[in-house]
């Protein structure tokens, strides 16, 4: 198989999140509960999302606490339905209750703490779990880097055994896929590229890759363990005598734990001046999950991602059963 190049010529900025975005207002809005916007990003956010119409927002919160920050801000609510909550706390609630009831779509958290949010989301009595462990994807715009780059997990599971690894990359590879972006190419990363003992999640790559091979993990193509350099860079991966169809063209990375994967998508976000959308999978819907210091841009990829996985999951409603 001959070398990939990669064109010395970076692409523009924001050129991957602007055809995520274009994709995502090709299709009917998705109904969007907004969990607390009362900061101006998080309401932008929203406001501008829906003014593309990519989404229709329900916003939930203390409704004066809402309207001041419109008012300061010079955005229009009016034209969206607002549920008043007490505080953070009580909008998570009554954000989580709303989707309970089938009156959203995707969840979208505001300016409170993910903890507030997903405390919600992971409540056995109340939440929104199912069978599938929940996980957070990050969906990098890196400008030195030609394709779309998912990172995963690096904000939910601290230390994810063999049963949640299979999950986030099952869910990582749902989303590529119903975001329209192909067959993805995965790379479980460690320290090294090849198996030992005496790094555990180099062994969990390859049983992972295994798992893949028996039909486990389906949607994308899988190789294991590869170190960053050999995941990304296709000399690296001819220098290291490794053949595959991800080496040196990885698309989503697996990282080993949450302090690998948050480390790396900051690394990329502050030295390369990637940006960063966050969606959270797993649970009954998708929940666009970013940092609250995150630009409107990013906030804005990432309900496109979340829209356009949610239409995907319309249209397999659809189908007629085989």
């Amino acid at each position: 198989m001959p070398t990939p190049q990669i064109s010395a010529v970076p692409p523009a900025p924001h050129a991957k999140y602007d055809r995520l975005i274009a994709r995502a207002k090709s299709v009917p809005p998705a109904r969007t509960v907004v969990v607390h916007p009362c900061d101006e990003t998080s309401l932008r956010g929203a406001i501008e999302a829906a003014e593309l119409g990519i989404i229709t927002p329900i916003l939930v919160a203390p409704a004066g606490k809402l309207a001041a920050v419109a008012t300061a801000h010079k955005l229009d609510i009016s034209r969206c339905e607002v549920v008043d909550a007490a505080h953070s706390d009580d909008a998570a609630a009554k954000g989580v209750e709303l989707i309970r009831q089938g009156r959203g779509e995707l969840l979208m958290k505001g300016s409170l703490h993910t903890d507030e949010l997903m405390r919600a989301v992971a409540s056995s009595a109340t939440g929104l779990r199912t069978a599938r462990r929940i996980s957070h994807v990050f969906v990098m715009d890196v400008p030195s880097y030609p394709e779309t780059l998912f990172i995963t997990d690096a904000a939910i599971n601290i230390f994810p055994d063999l049963d949640a690894k299979r999950d986030i990359i099952q869910n990582a590879i749902d989303l590529w896929t119903s975001v329209g972006l192909g067959t993805p190419r995965v790379a479980i990363l460690s320290a090294v590229e090849t198996v030992t003992s005496k790094i555990p999640s180099t062994i969990e790559a390859a049983a992972l890759c295994k798992m893949a091979d028996r039909g486990q993990i389906t949607g994308g193509l899988l190789d294991g363990p590869l170190a960053f350099d050999n995941a990304i860079d296709p000399e690296a991966a001819q220098i290291k005598g490794i053949k595959s169809a991800v080496a040196g063209r990885a698309q989503i990375l697996v990282v080993p734990d949450l302090e690998a994967g948050n480390m790396l998508a900051k690394n990329l976000t502050f030295l390369a001046k990637a940006d960063a959308a966050g969606i959270v999978l797993g649970a009954r819907v998708p929940i666009v999950l970013t940092s609250r210091a995150d630009s409107v841009r990013s906030r804005m990829a990432s309900c496109a991602a979340a829209v356009l996985y949610t239409h995907a999951r319309r249209s397999a409603a659809t189908l007629p059963a085989a």
